[in-house]
Formats: C-alpha cells, sequence, structure tokens
C-alpha cells in the first residue's frame, strides 16, 4: 500500500499536506483536493457523502491528468501556537485599546515616533504574517517592511521615554515569536528562539 499511496506526514521528501499516488509519483495537494471537492458539493446544492465521495473522486482525477509543480510556501500548522497566539493577539488587542483610548480621552499629548524592529524571521511569508500581527494591535501600525534586512518600521503613538519604545520593541519581537511558533518552518522557529538582534536604523546606525 505504502507503494502506492504516500502522506507527507512523517514524510520530508513530500511538500507539506500532500500525498503521493502511484508507482510515478504523482503527487496531490489534500488543500486542493478539498477545495475543489467543496466547489464540486456547492455545484450540487446538496451536501451529503455521495457527493464528498464523488467530488474527491473527481478532484483527484482532475490534480492527477492536469498536475501543477509542488510550491512549498513555507507554511506549516501548529495547533498549539495558534491556540496561543489567539489567546495573546486577543489580550494584547484589549489591553492596547484600554490603553489607547486613554491616551485619546486623557488630555495629556504624546510624542509618537518611528522605529525600525530587526526580525529574526527570514521567510518572506513569515515576514508578511509577523507585520498582519503587528498592524492588528491598536497603538502601533507597520508602515514599511524592509525584506533586505528584515525590518519592520513601527509608528507607534506612546514614545515619551526610551523604556516605552523599547517597549513597542519586544512587543513586536513577542509577536514574531508567536507567529512563527504557528506557522513557521522548523528552521524558522530555531532563528525565533534565539536572542533578539540590536535595533538598526537604515543607515547602520543605532535607533532610538
Amino acid at each position: 500500500m505504502s507503494r502506492f499511496l504516500g502522506l507527507s506526514f512523517g514524510n520530508a521528501d513530500l511538500p507539506p499536506m500532500s500525498c503521493k499516488v502511484g508507482r510515478r509519483g504523482r503527487v496531490l495537494d489534500l488543500p486542493l483536493i478539498a477545495w475543489l471537492t467543496l466547489i464540486w458539493v456547492l455545484l450540487w446544492s446538496t451536501f451529503n457523502l455521495a457527493n464528498i465521495i464523488t467530488g474527491a473522486i473527481v478532484a483527484s482525477a482532475v490534480c492527477l491528468a492536469f498536475p501543477l509543480p509542488p510550491v512549498d510556501l513555507g507554511l506549516r500548522l501548529h495547533p498549539w501556537g495558534i491556540v496561543r497566539l489567539a489567546g495573546y493577539l486577543l489580550y494584547d488587542m484589549y489591553t492596547s485599546g484600554v490603553r489607547v483610548t486613554r491616551q485619546i480621552f486623557g488630555g495629556t499629548p504624546h510624542l509618537a515616533a518611528v522605529i525600525g524592529v530587526p526580525l529574526r524571521c527570514r521567510g518572506d511569508l513569515m515576514l508578511a504574517a509577523v507585520a498582519v500581527a503587528v498592524s492588528n494591535v491598536p497603538g502601533g501600525s507597520v508602515i514599511e517592511v524592509r525584506r533586505a534586512t528584515a525590518t519592520v518600521f513601527l509608528h507607534v503613538l506612546d514614545a515619551d521615554r526610551p523604556e516605552e519604545l523599547e517597549a513597542a520593541r519586544r512587543q513586536v519581537w513577542r509577536l514574531e515569536e508567536l507567529t512563527v511558533r504557528a506557522f513557521g518552518t522548523r528552521d524558522e522557529i530555531a532563528r525565533v528562539a534565539a536572542p533578539p538582534p540590536p535595533p538598526q536604523l537604515a543607515a547602520g546606525r543605532p535607533a532610538p
């Protein structure tokens, strides 16, 4: 049976969430099969076991007849990491929202700033995911992502003291670690386990 069907789970030679079919080793993308099956069921407008099985067979046949090149986007799903990231984001959104509301209605002016935060991850997908996670938290928004140096430039509302800038950087690094541990590869997870790099500006001078 293993000669005709092989799953990517525990097989590093296959792309994630895929399976190998037949002696020729045709690779099927399981999420694509699931998506095509869903489209088949929606076209028939009847959700039953027969339509699901028929849709899976048709989707597999289409993918075998018109194979696509395997593409590894560098995305992995770690359930416990996803739960931790979701919990942290919900908590951070609440506390940051309360803090921003107090700043708005407090009547005391605050100094805003743009800081550069170097990241440890290097993959394009992880850089984009971290930038989205940071922008979803009130009080800071990513205005630029520099791919060459893996640096995000963040606009922060509360920059009256150096301690607040350092806290903003630590928050970005914490979100980076949680995001990579939720969706990153093994190499990316090993990167975020290392200490954060020192902040640098574009010209190479130490950041404020």
